[in-house]
């Protein structure tokens, strides 16, 4: 028996093989991007104003579906619509992405607080929603996660709705602990980071924090923590990429 070489592939054939992998990566960009601007889009926490429920490092995943979509939900911001398209009302408790209404480049996350037609006030650390103080359980005393140096009081609170999260308190007499009364409009909210004596937020006016935040600026609500990266890592550094917290995988935001 003699052995007979297979016929080398045609330039027909290669150039074939060569379009079908192009149409097949282009088909999976197409639905990667499908899916992060219409459905849901990662985000990375790059400041501590919403611990403890999340830190610094945590990658986590940010609904669109959920408050439908504006021109916030788009890359880049474009100016191609006002308002929301199958625009739902954000619920008390919910943690929000969305883009900072004096530099839209930016975007931020915090808690929703204050509902349009609400009346929001701080007094002594306590939150009050339309002369109602939130109702507040200690915890207890713990380090910052960020900052173990900085001892915080951990505070679960409550929402009217009944959602329960917890916050950090650094003691009596900080700024932003006692405010005036804020009417929310409609089509705004009220937000606040969890880490209250942290946390830049609509308790401060727009020049400097949140101020009240248009609806048209939610991106999206926060779903859970996909993974987190120990402080330092950086993508720059090659050798810090498997330094995670694996106690934070998977980790539903409450």
């Amino acid at each position: 028996m003699t052995d007979t070489a297979s016929p080398a592939p045609s330039m027909a054939s290669l150039g074939h093989e060569i379009i079908d992998i192009i149409r097949t990566v282009g088909v999976a960009l197409a639905i990667a991007l499908v899916l992060r601007v219409v459905l849901f889009q990662p985000f990375t926490i790059p400041s501590s104003s919403m611990e403890p429920g999340l830190v610094t490092g945590d990658y986590i995943v940010v609904s669109k579906l959920a408050y439908g979509w504006s021109r916030a939900s788009l890359p880049l911001n474009p100016p191609l619509f006002e308002g929301r398209l199958l625009g739902r009302l954000a619920q008390r408790g919910d943690v929000v992405v969305f883009r900072l209404p004096r530099d839209p480049s930016q975007t931020w996350i915090k808690r929703v607080i204050g509902l349009p037609g609400d009346r929001v006030q701080v007094r002594g650390g306590q939150v009050f929603v339309n002369g109602r103080g939130l109702a507040q359980a200690p915890i207890g005393l713990m380090q910052d996660h960020d900052a173990p140096d900085r001892p915080v009081l951990a505070i679960r609170e409550r929402a009217p709705n009944g959602r329960q999260y917890l916050t950090y308190d650094g003691g009596p007499g900080q700024p932003g602990d006692d405010t005036d009364v804020y009417v929310v409009p409609q089509g705004q909210y009220f937000v606040m980071g969890d880490n209250r004596d942290n946390s830049l937020d609509s308790r401060w006016a727009r020049e400097l924090g949140v101020g009240l935040l248009p609806a048209e600026n939610l991106v999206g609500k926060a779903k859970f923590v996909m993974l987190s990266w120990r402080p330092g890592a950086s993508i720059l550094k090659p050798w810090t990429w498997l330094n995670l917290q694996p106690d934070r995988f998977l980790k539903p935001i409450r």
